[in-house]
């Protein structure tokens, strides 16, 4: 009688349609991108609406969920239902701040609101699965964005990517400690071997973008593809791929009928959605949809080419005038004698940070390199010293084999000047300032 949507249906006309002729009520609740017709539904709630005026339209879905939640407690509540006193909805918060967190939306207004009251939450630990996940994870102090981020949030999506989608959602609904302990042991392993897939997948995908695009200057939007990646981790080599470019790009899994499955990630500025539903109106894609910063479309294989050409001619202009601005942002200046613990205590204050609120990237200027080299699969350790012979402890991650970390291997012991954030980092139960380096250039 009644099919609820999360995080999709907005233009999925046909499929409600069907529904629809059925009897069956459907509810989306969205954020993406809407076009002007809206789909044949009982109710659409997206503050992405072009209808829409509550200017909520950086909330993630799991933000949009959480008010349909307040609003219907609300109306239970005044329809006198005495089970409204019985769920603790701020208790939830945990999961919404994860969303929040792993979608990348802006962290501004009511998104902030969420991930400073769910950290909180989620600091608790009542959630049993996030807890085990946590635990799997070996997070050593509170919980902060990061932790949601990049090492709670990928082992969820591994599930998705590899293995059986709803191992996350299980897990996060379950009550069950032991069982949860299962879950997340296996989401831990499926995530070991999404990272060695998308290692093989990244190599040949940045071959490809090498033999097309060259290092990427002359490309408005890289489009790479190939018959024998796996769908599910299309969306991560978008990203790495624009990571490394700095170009907005697309991955795309063909399967054996020729049909292909992509994923777009996208660079400041840019509004990647508008560009799918373009390409949709004009017939080069069977689906597709998404916001400013990400989209997914699938596409025939006899359109790539055109599909290509369209992108190209769509973005050129505004690309080439984001890319020509492209500067690294630095709020202040630190000798590594300055970067103390009490300092990253006063800058978290006005955390957490995130998309559309980044931390403060300060510049170490004239620091000598003492040490530097790879850990890990391709992170770059350095180690700074400061003219007063202070030192700082730094990593660069995932810069082996690029212009950053190739600078920093081959430059030991020289003067240099570098830019990045300062955090805590807990080792062996005490707290240290880490810098997480993001530029550095030889001090003239």
């Amino acid at each position: 009688d009644l099919i609820v949507t999360v995080d999709c249906g907005s233009t999925s006309h046909e499929s409600l349609a069907v529904a629809e002729k059925r009897g069956v009520d459907v509810v989306v609740i969205d954020h993406h991108q809407v076009g002007a017709s809206l789909p044949p539904c009982h109710a659409l709630v997206n503050p992405n609406r072009e209808d829409d005026l509550s200017g909520q339209g950086h909330l993630c879905a799991a933000g949009v969920v959480y008010l349909v939640l307040v609003n219907t407690l609300r109306v239970l509540r005044n329809a006198g239902d005495s089970r409204v006193a019985s769920f603790d909805l701020l208790a939830q918060l945990d999961l919404v701040a994860l969303a929040t967190v792993c979608d990348v939306v802006p962290l501004k207004g009511l998104n902030r609101a969420y991930v400073v009251k769910g950290l909180i939450a989620a600091r608790h630990m009542g959630n049993v699965g996030l807890s085990a996940l946590l635990r799997k994870a070996a997070i050593g102090g509170p919980v902060t964005p990061y932790h949601l981020g990049f090492l709670v949030g990928p082992r969820i999506n591994a599930g998705g990517r590899i293995g059986d989608a709803a191992l996350g959602s299980r897990l996060l609904a379950m009550e069950d400690a032991a069982e949860a302990e299962k879950i997340a042991a296996q989401l831990d392993e499926l995530n070991r071997e999404r990272q060695a897939m998308e290692a093989v997948m990244l190599a040949e995908a940045e071959a490809e973008v090498l033999a097309e695009y060259g290092t990427g200057e002359g490309a408005s939007v890289i489009v790479t593809a190939r018959e024998n990646w796996h769908p599910g981790i299309v969306g991560l080599l978008a990203a790495r791929i624009k990571e490394k470019f700095r170009r907005p790009t697309f991955a795309i899994a063909f399967d054996p009928n020729g049909r292909g499955t992509g994923s777009g990630r996208s660079i400041n500025g840019f509004d990647m959605g508008k560009m799918v539903r373009a390409a949709v109106d004009g017939g080069l894609l069977v689906k597709g949809g998404g916001h400013a910063m990400a989209a997914g479309l699938t596409v025939e294989r006899a359109k790539l080419g055109k599909l290509r050409q369209f992108f190209e001619e769509r973005a050129e202009a505004a690309v080439r005038e984001l890319v020509a601005i492209q500067t690294l942002k630095v709020d202040g200046a630190l000798a590594a004698s300055g970067a103390t613990l009490e300092l990253i205590d006063l800058l978290e204050q006005a955390g957490p940070y995130g998309s559309a609120h980044p931390q403060p990237v300060f510049a170490f200027p004239q620091h000598r390199l003492r040490d530097s080299r790879q850990v890990g699969a391709n992170h770059v350790k350095v180690t700074l010293e400061g003219q007063d012979g202070s030192r700082l402890d730094g990593i660069a991650f995932r810069a082996t084999e690029t212009p950053l970390g190739d600078f920093l291997l081959s430059s030991r012991g020289t003067s240099i000047h570098v830019a990045g954030s300062v955090s805590a980092d807990l080792w062996q139960g005490q707290r240290r300032v880490q810098l997480r380096v993001t530029d550095a250039a030889k001090a003239l």
